[in-house]
């Protein structure tokens, strides 16, 4: 397979995955994830993400309580919390933060795929109730607002990859 093909497939077959077994996720992979992330592109370069990196058994599992979707980090073996700072946007157009971290997430879980690990993405932002709830059990600073919380583990068993091609959704030249 050609460089072009692997990684149009990577596209292609990434997935929400729920289920993991117990292997544990290496620190190298993390950190390749993470690097994957911050290679995206963002409003001006500011690049207003921050990661928080979650390992911590007791950690994941909060996040499985605090967020009523997320219970699939009681099996996960890692976890990351795309953050943004509100001190890296755009002066009258703040709201870019949101494209940027959206930008960083769909990285990081195409880095995940790539690594044949699996990884979902469960929303924070704008749910005010979550993001108060992730702000106060992190003591994170003012500008910090939390995106979203995406587990990570080696999937469990054989995952189907959803076909969401449709054509109806294409329009050429005009509606």
């Amino acid at each position: 397979m050609n460089e072009k093909d692997i990684i149009l497939n990577n596209i292609l077959n990434r997935k929400s995955v729920r289920q993991y077994n117990e292997e544990q996720i290496e620190k190298e992979d993390l950190i390749t994830i993470l690097k994957a992330g911050m290679a995206a592109p963002s409003t001006c370069n500011f690049q207003p993400w921050n990661f928080i990196i979650i390992q911590n058994k007791n950690t994941l599992n909060d996040m499985a309580d605090i967020h009523e979707y997320a219970k699939m980090f009681k099996n996960a073996k890692a976890g990351i919390i795309v953050t943004g700072d509100m001190k890296k946007t755009l002066k009258d157009s703040e709201d870019y933060w949101i494209e940027d971290c959206s930008a960083a997430t769909e990285n990081i879980l195409l880095a995940i795929e790539a690594l044949g690990l699996g990884g979902v993405w469960t929303g924070i932002y704008p749910s005010e109730n979550r993001v108060n709830k992730l702000k106060n059990y992190f003591n994170l600073p003012k500008n910090i607002i939390p995106f979203n919380l995406i587990a990570i583990g080696h999937p469990k068993g054989n995952q189907n990859i959803k076909n969401k091609w449709d054509e109806n959704k294409i329009h050429w030249e005009k509606w």
